[in-house]
C-alpha cells in the first residue's frame, strides 16, 4: 500500500506544471541593455507578485545564439537586439524547436563616433570611415583594384582631419552595434565610391566582404560589450575615438562629444528624422513557449511596450531612446498583447 501511494506521489510530481524558475532571464544588446535594466526596475517594483528580471549585456549576436539553444529554464526567455533578427537565426530557432518567437519594436538609436570633450574635433563622412577601418580599400587609379588598409593617421584618410593615429575603441563582432556600423558607416561610405557601388550589383557577397570588413591591424581595437569601458578609454586617451549608442552618449555629455558625420551632428532630433545616416531600430525577442510557465512574461512586455516606458514622453526617453513613430509603436503594441509571431 505504501509502495502504491508513494508511486501516486511521484506521478502526480511528475504530471505538475512546476515552475523550475520563478524569475524572467533577458540576455543579449548592449546598447538595449540600460532600456532593459530601467524597465525591469519598474517592474519589480510594481506590487505584482513577479521578481525583478535578470539582465544580462552579452550582445545581440550572443544573445541570439543563446535564445534560439532549444527551450525550457536553461535557457533565456527574452533577448534584446540593436538590429533585427537575421533570417539564419530564426533557422537556429525553428531547428531547436523554437518555433514562435514574438517581435518587438521599441524605438531607435544612433550609432556615435566620439571622442573626449578636450580631445580635437572630428567632422567625419561614412566615406572617411570606410577609408579609415575597412580591411581593405580601393588604391591606385584603376577602378578594381584594393589594397590592405595602410593608413597611420586620419590626415592620410583626409587631409582635412587631424594628423593623429587612427585609434578606435568598439565593439566585437558579436555586437549589434559593430553590425550595425560595418552596414551603415563603413558600408555607407563604401557606397560613395562609384565602382564600388556598382560592384555591388555584380557580386552583392563579394561587396559586402569588401565593404562591411574591419581592419585587425590595431587600428580598431575591440573593447567589449561595455560601452561605459569605452567612456573610460576615451577619457584617458583624448586622441582616440570610440564607436557606441546614442543613449550612452546622451548620458555622458559632461566626458565625451560625438562628431559630425556627413556634417549631421548625432542628436534626438537628427536621428528622429532620419538625417543622422548611422542610425538602427532597437527590438527586444520574446520565446512564447515560455509565456505561462515562467511567471510575469505578459506583464513585463506590457510594461516594456507601454507608452508611459517608449511613447512620445515614456520615461526611457531620458535614457536616450528615441521614440518609434506612433502608427508603428501601436503595431507592435498591438502584436505583442496578441501574441502575435514573428513573420520573416
Amino acid at each position: 500500500m505504501k509502495q502504491y501511494q508513494l508511486l501516486l506521489m511521484i506521478m502526480v510530481m511528475v504530471s505538475m506544471p512546476a515552475h523550475s524558475r520563478d524569475t524572467i532571464r533577458v540576455v543579449g544588446s548592449s546598447t538595449v541593455y540600460p532600456f532593459a535594466t530601467v524597465v525591469a526596475e519598474n517592474f519589480g517594483r510594481q506590487d505584482n507578485g513577479f521578481k525583478t528580471p535578470i539582465i544580462e549585456s552579452t550582445g545581440s549576436g550572443g544573445g541570439l545564439k543563446l535564445f534560439c539553444t532549444g527551450k525550457g529554464p536553461s535557457t533565456p526567455d527574452v533577448t534584446n537586439a540593436s538590429r533585427r533578427i537575421k533570417e539564419r537565426e530564426v533557422a537556429l530557432c525553428a531547428k531547436n524547436g523554437i518555433n514562435e518567437i514574438i517581435e518587438h519594436k521599441i524605438g531607435f538609436d544612433g550609432i556615435v563616433i566620439a571622442n573626449a570633450k578636450n580631445g580635437p574635433t572630428f567632422e567625419l563622412s561614412r566615406k572617411d570611415l570606410y577609408m579609415a577601418l575597412a580591411a581593405k580599400v580601393p588604391c591606385g587609379i584603376q577602378d578594381g583594384v584594393t589594397c590592405d588598409n595602410e593608413a597611420k593617421t586620419w590626415k592620410d584618410v583626409n587631409s582635412s582631419l587631424p594628423d593623429i593615429r587612427i585609434e578606435v575603441y568598439g565593439p566585437p563582432p558579436t555586437s549589434g552595434t559593430r553590425d550595425a556600423f560595418a552596414e551603415l558607416g563603413l558600408g555607407g561610405g563604401c557606397k560613395m565610391i562609384p565602382w564600388v557601388k556598382k560592384f555591388k550589383k555584380k557580386d552583392k557577397s563579394a561587396w559586402k566582404q569588401l565593404c562591411y570588413t574591419v581592419r585587425e591591424d590595431g587600428a580598431y581595437i575591440e573593447t567589449g560589450e561595455n560601452d561605459n569601458l569605452i567612456i573610460q578609454k576615451l577619457v584617458n586617451n583624448p586622441n582616440a575615438v570610440g564607436v557606441f549608442g546614442f543613449s550612452f552618449l546622451d548620458q555622458n555629455t559632461d566626458s565625451v562629444k560625438g562628431s559630425t558625420v556627413d556634417g549631421i551632428v548625432p542628436t534626438f532630433e537628427s536621428i528622429a528624422s532620419g538625417d543622422y545616416k548611422v542610425s538602427r531600430s532597437l527590438f527586444f525577442y520574446v520565446k512564447k513557449a515560455h509565456i505561462g510557465s515562467i511567471p510575469g512574461i505578459e506583464e513585463y512586455m506590457a510594461e516594456f511596450m507601454n507608452d508611459n516606458a517608449i511613447g512620445d514622453e515614456g520615461y526611457l526617453l531620458d535614457k536616450g531612446l528615441i521614440p518609434l513613430p506612433q502608427d508603428a509603436r501601436l503595431k507592435y503594441q498591438s502584436d505583442s498583447k496578441n501574441l502575435v509571431n514573428l513573420q520573416y
